[in-house]
């Protein structure tokens, strides 16, 4: 359980699911579709979504870019945390926003995986949170010219590795979406 006291929710966290972060990523469309499907579940079970937005030099607030992609609909009531730094706690509101929610268990997924999904899950964790990674809900461009493995080997390395994840007083989980359980 969470070492965050008071903390008993769970909130659905949807990081930089943008038109120019995930364009061109492998299985953007599937991820994005499976996105899609666990809004709609943590909606349906009353679990809140917190949308985290990224902006920087390439991705100005504003531009095309910079928006949600348009398959996924953010509700008004839904928090939005925009950020300027690969973890989503960084310099953003979001733990005032979870501290409102009464969140201490976070599910995540999103783009891109070797940067702001990794930096964000890590982030989350030494702040107390359990953290349950979406396996087959997060992606990221692909930087094999500058060095990096493929994208498919960078996601199952994150989802192996997370799944060994461990610290006292907390849960570090990878589920694939359809396994993703929103009730208490």
């Amino acid at each position: 359980m969470s070492t965050l006291l008071d903390r008993p929710e769970s909130a659905l966290l949807v990081v930089d699911v943008q038109n120019g972060v995930v364009d061109g990523a492998p299985r953007r469309d599937e991820v994005v579709a499976a996105i899609g499907g666990l809004v709609g579940r943590a909606r349906r079970a009353g679990v809140p979504v917190v949308w985290v937005q990224h902006s920087d030099d390439e991705l100005a607030q504003g531009s095309d870019a910079w928006q949600l992609v348009p398959e996924l609909s953010r509700r008004e009531s839904e928090p939005l945390v925009h950020k300027s730094h690969g973890d989503s706690f960084e310099g953003t509101d979001l733990e005032g926003v979870l501290a409102a929610l009464a969140v201490g268990h976070l599910v995540v997924t999103g783009a891109e995986t070797d940067a702001c999904i990794r930096s964000t899950i890590h982030g989350a964790f030494t702040r107390g949170y359990d953290v349950t990674l979406v396996a087959d809900a997060h992606t990221a461009g692909d930087k094999t010219a500058w060095g990096a493995p493929p994208v498919d080997q960078v996601i199952a390395h994150t989802n192996l590795y997370w799944g060994f994840q461990s610290a006292p007083g907390r849960t570090a989980d990878v589920v694939p979406g359809a396994e993703v359980s929103f009730s208490s």
